[in-house]
Protein backbone atom coordinates (compact mmCIF):
# COMPACT_ATOMS: atom_id res chain seq x y z
CA UNK A 1 0.00 0.00 0.00
CA UNK A 2 1.46 3.34 -1.05
CA UNK A 3 1.56 6.00 1.66
CA UNK A 4 2.59 9.64 1.95
CA UNK A 5 5.63 9.54 4.22
CA UNK A 6 7.00 12.78 5.61
CA UNK A 7 10.74 12.34 6.24
CA UNK A 8 12.20 15.02 8.51
CA UNK A 9 15.96 15.56 8.71
CA UNK A 10 18.60 18.14 9.52
CA UNK A 11 17.37 20.00 12.57
CA UNK A 12 18.53 22.47 15.22
CA UNK A 13 21.04 20.11 16.81
CA UNK A 14 24.80 19.58 17.00
CA UNK A 15 24.02 16.32 15.17
CA UNK A 16 22.59 18.14 12.14
CA UNK A 17 25.22 16.79 9.72
CA UNK A 18 24.79 13.21 10.94
CA UNK A 19 21.07 13.48 10.20
CA UNK A 20 21.86 14.61 6.65
CA UNK A 21 23.95 11.46 6.19
CA UNK A 22 21.39 9.16 7.80
CA UNK A 23 18.45 10.35 5.72
CA UNK A 24 19.76 9.05 2.40
CA UNK A 25 19.75 5.46 3.68
CA UNK A 26 16.16 5.84 4.87
CA UNK A 27 14.97 7.42 1.60
CA UNK A 28 16.67 4.73 -0.50
CA UNK A 29 14.86 2.02 1.48
CA UNK A 30 11.35 3.53 1.35
CA UNK A 31 10.44 2.09 -2.03
CA UNK A 32 6.77 1.87 -3.00
CA UNK A 33 5.81 5.02 -1.07
CA UNK A 34 5.37 8.70 -1.86
CA UNK A 35 8.28 10.32 -0.05
CA UNK A 36 8.00 13.93 1.09
CA UNK A 37 11.43 15.05 2.33
CA UNK A 38 11.52 18.14 4.53
CA UNK A 39 14.84 19.62 5.55
CA UNK A 40 15.03 21.59 8.80
CA UNK A 41 17.88 24.10 8.69
CA UNK A 42 20.17 24.75 11.64
CA UNK A 43 18.14 27.89 12.29
CA UNK A 44 14.87 25.92 12.34
CA UNK A 45 13.45 26.76 8.90
CA UNK A 46 11.40 23.94 7.32
CA UNK A 47 11.83 23.42 3.56
CA UNK A 48 10.01 20.88 1.36
CA UNK A 49 11.43 19.53 -1.91
CA UNK A 50 9.29 18.38 -4.86
CA UNK A 51 11.95 16.65 -6.93
CA UNK A 52 13.24 13.11 -6.77
CA UNK A 53 14.86 12.42 -3.38
CA UNK A 54 17.77 10.52 -4.97
CA UNK A 55 20.37 12.75 -3.38
CA UNK A 56 18.80 15.19 -0.94
CA UNK A 57 22.23 15.98 0.51
CA UNK A 58 23.26 17.68 -2.72
CA UNK A 59 20.15 19.85 -3.12
CA UNK A 60 20.36 23.62 -2.70
CA UNK A 61 17.45 23.70 -0.27
CA UNK A 62 17.32 27.47 0.03
CA UNK A 63 16.91 27.68 -3.76
CA UNK A 64 14.70 24.70 -4.56
CA UNK A 65 12.90 24.10 -1.25
CA UNK A 66 9.63 25.80 -0.36
CA UNK A 67 8.53 26.66 3.20
CA UNK A 68 6.38 24.00 4.80
CA UNK A 69 5.42 23.21 8.39
CA UNK A 70 3.62 20.37 10.10
CA UNK A 71 0.29 21.68 11.35
CA UNK A 72 -0.81 20.79 14.90
CA UNK A 73 -4.43 21.24 13.71
CA UNK A 74 -6.10 17.83 13.92
CA UNK A 75 -8.97 18.81 11.61
CA UNK A 76 -6.92 20.25 8.75
CA UNK A 77 -4.04 17.94 9.44
CA UNK A 78 -1.01 17.52 7.26
CA UNK A 79 1.95 19.47 5.99
CA UNK A 80 1.20 23.12 5.24
CA UNK A 81 3.16 24.12 2.17
CA UNK A 82 3.50 27.86 1.57
CA UNK A 83 3.95 28.98 -2.05
CA UNK A 84 3.60 32.62 -3.17
CA UNK A 85 1.66 33.47 -0.05
CA UNK A 86 -0.82 30.63 -0.55
CA UNK A 87 -1.10 27.64 1.76
CA UNK A 88 -1.69 24.13 0.45
CA UNK A 89 -2.31 21.12 2.71
CA UNK A 90 -0.19 18.10 1.78
CA UNK A 91 -1.78 14.95 3.30
CA UNK A 92 0.58 12.90 5.49
CA UNK A 93 0.02 9.28 6.48
CA UNK A 94 3.08 8.85 8.69
CA UNK A 95 6.09 10.89 9.82
CA UNK A 96 9.58 9.35 9.82
CA UNK A 97 11.85 11.56 11.96
CA UNK A 98 15.50 11.12 10.99
CA UNK A 99 16.53 13.76 13.51
CA UNK A 100 19.33 13.00 15.94
CA UNK A 101 19.86 14.76 19.25
CA UNK A 102 18.02 17.75 20.74
CA UNK A 103 14.91 19.05 18.96
CA UNK A 104 14.28 15.74 17.25
CA UNK A 105 15.22 12.68 19.29
CA UNK A 106 14.20 14.13 22.65
CA UNK A 107 10.39 14.07 22.40
CA UNK A 108 9.93 17.49 20.80
CA UNK A 109 9.06 16.36 17.26
CA UNK A 110 7.19 13.42 18.74
CA UNK A 111 5.07 15.87 20.73
CA UNK A 112 4.25 17.85 17.60
CA UNK A 113 3.12 14.65 15.87
CA UNK A 114 0.95 13.80 18.88
CA UNK A 115 -0.69 17.24 18.72
CA UNK A 116 -1.31 16.77 14.99
CA UNK A 117 -2.63 13.24 15.59
CA UNK A 118 -0.34 11.85 12.87
CA UNK A 119 1.43 8.48 13.23
CA UNK A 120 5.20 8.64 13.57
CA UNK A 121 8.06 6.17 13.55
CA UNK A 122 9.85 5.59 16.84
CA UNK A 123 9.35 5.99 20.57
CA UNK A 124 6.71 8.19 22.17
CA UNK A 125 7.31 11.53 23.89
CA UNK A 126 8.14 10.19 27.35
CA UNK A 127 10.44 7.40 26.16
CA UNK A 128 12.24 9.71 23.73
CA UNK A 129 12.82 12.39 26.37
CA UNK A 130 14.04 9.93 29.01
CA UNK A 131 16.32 8.03 26.64
CA UNK A 132 17.91 11.27 25.42
CA UNK A 133 18.97 12.20 28.95
CA UNK A 134 21.93 10.10 30.09
CA UNK A 135 21.44 11.06 33.74
CA UNK A 136 17.85 9.80 33.69
CA UNK A 137 18.85 6.60 31.91
CA UNK A 138 21.53 5.91 34.50
CA UNK A 139 18.80 6.02 37.14
CA UNK A 140 16.53 3.75 35.07
CA UNK A 141 19.34 1.18 34.68
CA UNK A 142 20.07 1.41 38.41
CA UNK A 143 16.40 0.76 39.18
CA UNK A 144 16.45 -2.29 36.91
CA UNK A 145 19.65 -3.49 38.62
CA UNK A 146 21.48 -3.56 35.28
CA UNK A 147 25.25 -3.14 35.81
CA UNK A 148 26.85 0.10 34.64
CA UNK A 149 29.94 2.21 35.33
CA UNK A 150 30.04 4.36 38.47
CA UNK A 151 28.79 7.86 37.67
CA UNK A 152 27.97 11.32 39.01
CA UNK A 153 25.82 14.07 37.51
CA UNK A 154 26.17 17.83 37.92
CA UNK A 155 24.22 20.87 36.83
CA UNK A 156 25.95 23.95 35.44
CA UNK A 157 24.91 25.93 38.53
CA UNK A 158 26.75 23.49 40.82
CA UNK A 159 29.90 23.77 38.73
CA UNK A 160 29.88 27.55 38.43
CA UNK A 161 29.09 27.98 42.14
CA UNK A 162 31.78 25.67 43.53
CA UNK A 163 34.02 24.18 40.86
CA UNK A 164 36.57 22.99 43.43
CA UNK A 165 33.98 20.95 45.32
CA UNK A 166 32.80 19.30 42.08
CA UNK A 167 36.37 18.41 41.07
CA UNK A 168 37.07 16.99 44.52
CA UNK A 169 33.91 14.88 44.49
CA UNK A 170 34.80 13.44 41.08
CA UNK A 171 38.36 12.71 42.17
CA UNK A 172 37.34 10.75 45.26
CA UNK A 173 34.14 9.06 44.05
CA UNK A 174 35.01 8.37 40.38
CA UNK A 175 38.76 8.83 40.02
CA UNK A 176 40.88 8.92 36.88
CA UNK A 177 40.57 8.18 34.06
CA UNK A 178 36.96 9.26 33.67
CA UNK A 179 34.64 10.29 30.85
CA UNK A 180 32.70 13.55 30.82
CA UNK A 181 29.54 13.80 28.69
CA UNK A 182 26.73 16.29 28.08
CA UNK A 183 23.68 14.66 29.65
CA UNK A 184 21.40 15.16 26.63
CA UNK A 185 23.46 14.91 23.47
CA UNK A 186 24.45 12.05 21.17
CA UNK A 187 26.92 11.02 18.45
CA UNK A 188 29.72 11.34 21.05
CA UNK A 189 29.52 15.13 20.70
CA UNK A 190 31.07 16.92 23.68
CA UNK A 191 32.46 13.67 25.14
CA UNK A 192 36.00 13.79 26.53
CA UNK A 193 38.32 11.50 28.46
CA UNK A 194 40.12 13.03 31.43
CA UNK A 195 43.22 11.60 33.08
CA UNK A 196 44.02 14.44 35.49
CA UNK A 197 42.53 17.57 37.05
CA UNK A 198 43.51 19.86 34.16
CA UNK A 199 41.92 17.57 31.54
CA UNK A 200 38.86 17.10 33.74
CA UNK A 201 38.29 20.84 34.07
CA UNK A 202 38.60 21.33 30.31
CA UNK A 203 36.28 18.36 29.66
CA UNK A 204 33.60 19.71 32.01
CA UNK A 205 33.46 23.10 30.34
CA UNK A 206 33.52 21.55 26.88
CA UNK A 207 30.51 19.36 27.77
CA UNK A 208 28.67 22.40 29.14
CA UNK A 209 28.77 23.94 25.67
CA UNK A 210 26.18 21.34 24.63
CA UNK A 211 24.02 20.91 27.72
CA UNK A 212 23.46 22.51 31.12
CA UNK A 213 23.89 19.14 32.85
CA UNK A 214 26.80 16.71 32.58
CA UNK A 215 27.49 13.08 33.45
CA UNK A 216 30.90 11.94 34.69
CA UNK A 217 31.59 8.20 34.43
CA UNK A 218 34.38 5.99 35.61
CA UNK A 219 36.72 5.07 32.74
CA UNK A 220 36.06 1.55 31.47
CA UNK A 221 38.56 -0.56 29.55
CA UNK A 222 36.52 -2.86 27.39
CA UNK A 223 34.88 -3.76 24.14
CA UNK A 224 31.99 -1.67 22.79
CA UNK A 225 28.99 -3.90 22.01
CA UNK A 226 25.69 -2.68 20.53
CA UNK A 227 22.32 -4.30 19.89
CA UNK A 228 19.30 -3.14 17.89
CA UNK A 229 15.71 -3.26 19.14
CA UNK A 230 12.70 -3.51 16.84
CA UNK A 231 9.04 -3.67 17.85
CA UNK A 232 6.98 -2.68 20.88
CA UNK A 233 6.11 -4.14 24.26
CA UNK A 234 6.50 -7.87 24.70
CA UNK A 235 6.68 -8.26 20.90
CA UNK A 236 9.93 -6.23 20.72
CA UNK A 237 12.94 -8.22 19.56
CA UNK A 238 16.70 -7.74 19.82
CA UNK A 239 19.09 -8.13 16.89
CA UNK A 240 22.35 -10.00 16.97
CA UNK A 241 24.92 -7.83 18.78
CA UNK A 242 27.65 -5.96 16.89
CA UNK A 243 31.02 -4.69 18.02
CA UNK A 244 32.70 -1.33 17.42
CA UNK A 245 36.49 -1.19 17.31
CA UNK A 246 37.28 2.55 17.39
CA UNK A 247 40.19 4.01 15.50
CA UNK A 248 40.95 6.34 18.40
CA UNK A 249 41.39 5.78 22.11
CA UNK A 250 37.62 5.65 22.45
CA UNK A 251 34.60 5.92 20.14
CA UNK A 252 34.47 9.70 19.92
CA UNK A 253 32.92 11.80 17.13
CA UNK A 254 36.01 11.59 14.92
CA UNK A 255 36.26 7.80 15.28
CA UNK A 256 32.53 7.45 14.55
CA UNK A 257 32.15 9.61 11.49
CA UNK A 258 35.52 10.83 10.19
CA UNK A 259 38.04 8.01 10.54
CA UNK A 260 38.08 5.17 7.99
CA UNK A 261 40.00 3.01 10.49
CA UNK A 262 37.14 2.32 12.90
CA UNK A 263 35.72 -1.18 12.42
CA UNK A 264 32.19 -2.53 12.74
CA UNK A 265 31.99 -6.29 13.34
CA UNK A 266 28.56 -7.90 12.92
CA UNK A 267 27.80 -10.28 14.53
CA UNK A 268 30.14 -9.56 17.45
CA UNK A 269 32.58 -12.34 18.26
CA UNK A 270 31.33 -13.02 21.79
CA UNK A 271 30.04 -16.12 23.60
CA UNK A 272 26.41 -17.02 22.95
CA UNK A 273 25.48 -16.64 26.63
CA UNK A 274 27.02 -13.17 26.70
CA UNK A 275 25.08 -12.17 23.57
CA UNK A 276 21.84 -13.45 25.09
CA UNK A 277 22.43 -11.52 28.32
CA UNK A 278 23.14 -8.30 26.39
CA UNK A 279 19.92 -8.79 24.40
CA UNK A 280 18.01 -9.42 27.64
CA UNK A 281 19.32 -6.23 29.26
CA UNK A 282 18.58 -4.20 26.13
CA UNK A 283 14.98 -5.42 26.00
CA UNK A 284 14.50 -4.75 29.72
CA UNK A 285 15.62 -1.14 29.28
CA UNK A 286 13.52 -0.62 26.14
CA UNK A 287 10.39 -2.07 27.72
CA UNK A 288 10.90 -0.15 30.99
CA UNK A 289 10.80 3.06 28.95
CA UNK A 290 7.68 1.96 27.11
CA UNK A 291 9.69 2.09 23.88
CA UNK A 292 8.29 1.36 20.47
CA UNK A 293 9.64 1.13 16.95
CA UNK A 294 13.41 1.27 17.11
CA UNK A 295 16.34 1.81 19.43
CA UNK A 296 20.00 0.94 19.63
CA UNK A 297 21.32 -0.01 23.08
CA UNK A 298 25.06 0.25 23.78
CA UNK A 299 27.11 -1.71 26.30
CA UNK A 300 30.70 -2.29 27.38
CA UNK A 301 32.19 -5.74 27.83
CA UNK A 302 35.00 -5.22 30.33
CA UNK A 303 38.53 -6.53 30.16
CA UNK A 304 39.97 -4.34 32.91
CA UNK A 305 40.65 -6.96 35.54
CA UNK A 306 37.33 -6.42 37.34
CA UNK A 307 35.92 -9.69 36.08
CA UNK A 308 36.68 -10.21 32.40
CA UNK A 309 33.56 -10.20 30.29
CA UNK A 310 31.36 -8.18 32.67
CA UNK A 311 28.51 -6.44 30.83
CA UNK A 312 27.96 -2.75 31.60
CA UNK A 313 25.13 -0.63 30.19
CA UNK A 314 26.26 2.55 28.41
CA UNK A 315 23.30 4.29 26.72
CA UNK A 316 20.21 3.93 24.53
CA UNK A 317 19.49 5.82 21.29
CA UNK A 318 15.86 6.02 20.16
CA UNK A 319 16.74 7.40 16.70
CA UNK A 320 19.83 5.36 15.84
CA UNK A 321 22.12 6.41 13.03
CA UNK A 322 21.31 5.27 9.50
CA UNK A 323 24.56 6.36 7.85
CA UNK A 324 26.56 3.99 5.66
CA UNK A 325 28.66 2.95 8.67
CA UNK A 326 25.86 2.90 11.27
CA UNK A 327 25.29 -0.33 13.14
CA UNK A 328 21.48 -0.46 13.49
CA UNK A 329 20.70 -1.53 9.92
CA UNK A 330 23.79 -3.75 9.77
CA UNK A 331 22.74 -5.66 12.88
CA UNK A 332 19.22 -6.19 11.56
CA UNK A 333 20.52 -7.29 8.16
CA UNK A 334 22.68 -9.85 9.98
CA UNK A 335 19.51 -10.90 11.85
CA UNK A 336 17.68 -11.54 8.56
CA UNK A 337 15.84 -8.23 8.13
CA UNK A 338 17.00 -6.29 5.03
CA UNK A 339 16.74 -2.49 4.99
CA UNK A 340 13.59 -2.16 2.90
CA UNK A 341 11.76 -4.68 5.07
CA UNK A 342 13.05 -2.93 8.18
CA UNK A 343 11.53 0.38 7.04
CA UNK A 344 8.18 -1.25 6.27
CA UNK A 345 8.13 -2.88 9.73
CA UNK A 346 8.87 0.46 11.39
CA UNK A 347 6.08 2.18 9.47
CA UNK A 348 3.70 -0.68 10.31
CA UNK A 349 4.51 -0.34 14.02
CA UNK A 350 3.86 3.41 13.84
CA UNK A 351 0.45 2.89 12.21
CA UNK A 352 -0.53 0.13 14.63
CA UNK A 353 0.51 2.24 17.63
CA UNK A 354 -1.59 5.14 16.35
CA UNK A 355 -4.65 2.98 15.73
CA UNK A 356 -4.37 1.43 19.18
Amino acid sequence: MERNILVLFGGCSPEHDISKKSVQTVLNALNGNTIIPVYITREGKWLMYDGKPDNVQGINWEKFGTPAVLSPDRVNRGLLRIVSGKVKIVPIDVVFPVLHGPNGEDGTIQGLCELANIPYVGCNVAASAAAMDKAIMKLVARGLKIPQADFLTFGADEIYTDEAAVLKKIRYKIGYPCFVKPSACGSAIGVSKASDKKELTAAIYDALKFDSRIVVEKGIEGREIEVGILGAGIAAKASVPGEIIPAGEFYDFESKYQSPDSQEIVPADIPEKTAEQIQKYALEIFRALGGSGMSRVDFFLTNDGEGDGKILFNEINTVPGFTAISMYTKMWEASGVPRQQLMEILIGIALTKHEG
